[in-house]
């Protein structure tokens, strides 16, 4: 189910704990971000929410549950925050720990730290929250 709300800027997306999820976020995502006339930041933002879609599916939404995406636009000052929700139990490595050159993953939040204005976790009963938001100035 997803839910628009365009005063505040605010949107909500559920998705179960599959593969084919992360192209449905990255749609879903692009699509608030024309709606709300936010594109000059898109590739940054789709690719961040790729990464932290990605990781949650991987190592924090247990098998059977899901996970949340939450977008919101604060129009004063022109930030567009996106959280990730799961309800697992893994837990968020440093965005610093480079990983060995020929290593399959572990780049993800470097690529996250690199392109948002900000990033953090934060606590959820269960589980966690990873957020990222960026700057939009001149929409």
């Amino acid at each position: 189910m997803n839910e628009v709300n365009q005063l505040p800027y605010s949107c909500t997306s559920f998705h179960s704990r599959e593969r084919r999820s992360v192209p449905l976020v990255r749609r879903f995502v692009r699509k608030a971000l024309v709606d709300w006339a936010c594109e000059s930041r898109a590739d940054d933002v789709l690719l961040c929410v790729s990464e932290l879609v990605t990781n949650a599916l991987l190592h924090g939404v247990p098998p059977g549950r899901g996970y949340q995406v939450s977008m919101q636009l604060e129009p004063t000052d022109d930030i567009l925050r996106v959280k990730v929700h799961d309800s697992g139990d893994g837990k968020v490595g440093p965005a610093d720990a480079a990983p060995e050159p020929d290593a399959e993953g572990g780049r993800g939040l470097l690529l996250v730290a690199a392109l948002a204005d900000k990033w953090g976790v934060g606590e959820r009963n269960p589980g966690k929250v990873v957020w990222c938001e960026f700057a939009v100035r001149g929409r």
